[in-house]
C-alpha cells in the first residue's frame, strides 16, 4: 500500500448512521466478507492516524494497520457491543499493536559506520514491504485471505478451513499456490529470492 494512502486522522469517526456499524459487526462475525471490507474501509484511515501518532513512522503505522485488521478477523467473534463501542475496541487493539511495534524497534545506533548499514537495511526492508503489499494485492481473493490469516493472523490450516468453510486439504493447496505466486512476484520485483514468508510454528 502506498505511503499516505490512509487518511491521517488521530481519532475514530462517529457512526454516520444509527446501527450501521453494529449490523456490519454482526455480519462480520458470521464471516461476511463485504462486512469485513466495510469495517476496513470505514476505520483504516483512522486506525492509521492513531497508530502514526504513537509510532511516528509512516511504514510502521501502515504495518500496524494490517496487524490490527488481521487481529480483528480472529478476535471479532468475542467482541460484545454492550461492553464497549466497536470504535473504542478497535482503538484499544491499535494502541496495543503500536506499543508492541515500539518495543520491537532496535535502539538507534550512534556509531557512523553501523548507522550507514542500518540505513541501508531500513531501505531494503521498506522496499520489501512495498513489494510484498503489491504481491499480495495481485493474488486471488481467497489465496490472499489464506496467506494473511496463516502468516499474519497466526491461524493453523485447520482453523482457516473452519473459518472459510473449506476442507483442510483445499486450504493447504491454496496456501501453497499463494506462497508460490508471492515468491514469483517478489523475484520479478527484484527482491531477494531467498526472502520467504515463514509459517507460524
Amino acid at each position: 500500500m502506498a505511503q499516505g494512502s490512509f487518511q491521517r486522522k488521530r481519532t475514530l469517526e462517529p457512526e454516520r448512521r444509527p446501527g450501521e456499524v453494529e449490523r456490519a459487526v454482526a455480519r462480520a462475525k458470521r464471516g461476511d466478507r463485504s462486512a469485513i471490507r466495510f469495517l476496513y474501509l470505514r476505520y483504516a484511515g483512522n486506525v492509521y492516524g492513531y497508530a502514526r501518532s504513537i509510532v511516528r513512522n509512516d511504514h510502521d503505522a501502515e504495518d500496524v494497520v494490517q496487524q490490527v485488521f488481521t487481529r480483528m478477523l480472529t478476535a471479532i467473534e468475542s467482541y460484545e457491543q454492550r461492553a464497549v463501542p466497536f470504535s473504542a475496541w478497535l482503538l484499544r487493539i491499535t494502541h496495543n499493536m503500536a506499543i508492541d511495534c515500539l518495543r520491537r524497534r532496535t535502539p538507534v545506533c550512534e556509531q557512523p559506520d553501523l548507522a550507514v548499514a542500518d540505513s541501508h537495511s531500513e531501505l531494503e526492508a521498506a522496499q520489501l514491504r512495498t513489494a510484498l503489499r503489491d504481491a499480495l494485492a495481485g493474488l486471488p481473493d481467497v489465496q490472499r485471505e489464506i496467506v494473511v490469516l496463516r502468516h499474519f493472523g497466526g491461524l493453523s490450516p485447520g482453523e482457516i478451513a473452519e473459518r472459510l468453510g473449506r476442507s483442510e486439504d483445499s486450504i493447504h493447496g491454496l496456501h501453497h499456490r499463494g506462497r508460490r505466486a508471492l515468491k514469483d512476484a517478489l523475484t520479478q520485483a527484484g527482491t531477494s529470492p531467498s526472502v520467504r514468508l515463514q509459517a507460524p510454528v
